[in-house]
């Protein structure tokens, strides 16, 4: 689960990326392959949908979806990934690899993009959205994710990779909106107040259009599928971030 994942960040500073993201994973390969001489231990390597580049208005990413990143953060899991692999396959290391879409929910940290749009409205301060916010994602309620890698890490097949998703896409644009409803009613305000924040900003570099999972291996295989519906979700998230300012 550590990485650096912020993908501005990793446009302004990928060598950061590089040393956390691949060489830290490969220093944890090499801890794991050296210390386990007997059998029950697995190496699950937690990566993003992000390695699998960009989709068009259609189809969704399968675990047969050929890898095509598109910036240093996501070519930096990407290159994770492989490694895992490769250890599988060269050092008979047992590894497991999952794929997941957004996270959202409690805890999340300022920089990405609910929180950061949360706080700004809260604050009266201007909401960016990049080019026309038309840029799709596909968001996963983040305890649906712990509890998809618990299903993976103890009944997932050693070697395999599992995409998890929420079947759940939103534009940006439509996001901001949606959080900003939810900010007016909770705080008092008249309906379209925080709107008026909205400020478009020019686009990201390497900007992937859109991203979607498919998880029907995993729900196939595990059983596994997302228990919270996003708007339950996001009421759940902003009540978290309103009672913690701090």
């Amino acid at each position: 689960l550590a990485a650096e994942s912020h993908v501005d960040r990793s446009i302004d500073g990928p060598m950061e990326f590089v040393m956390t993201n691949v060489v830290g994973t490969v220093n944890l390969l090499n801890a794991a392959k050296e210390t386990w001489k007997d059998d029950g231990h697995v190496f699950h390597h937690v990566s993003t949908d992000e390695v699998y580049g960009s989709l068009g208005d259609e189809g969704l990413f399968t675990e047969e979806t050929s890898y095509d990143p598109r910036s240093p953060y996501s070519a930096s899991k990407a290159s994770s990934d492989h490694f895992v692999r490769a250890y599988y396959h060269t050092y008979n290391l047992p590894i497991k690899i999952s794929n997941c879409s957004n996270n959202y929910g409690s805890h999340h940290f300022p920089e990405k993009l609910i929180p950061l749009m949360i706080h700004n409205i809260v604050n009266k301060k201007q909401l960016p959205v990049y080019g026309k916010g038309d840029n799709v994602r596909d968001w996963l309620w983040v305890e649906d994710h712990a509890s998809a890698i618990d299903k993976i890490f103890c009944e997932g097949r050693v070697g395999e990779a599992y995409n998890v998703g929420g079947l759940n896409e939103w534009t940006n644009i439509e996001l901001v909106k949606y959080l900003c409803n939810i900010l007016d009613k909770k705080l008092g305000r008249e309906t379209g107040e925080s709107e008026k924040l909205i400020t478009y900003v020019k686009d990201r570099a390497g900007h992937d259009k859109r991203y979607a999972i498919d998880a029907t291996k995993l729900e196939k295989e595990l059983g596994w599928t997302p228990s919270i519906k996003f708007a339950e979700g996001l009421d759940r998230t902003v009540a978290w971030y309103l009672s913690h300012p701090h």
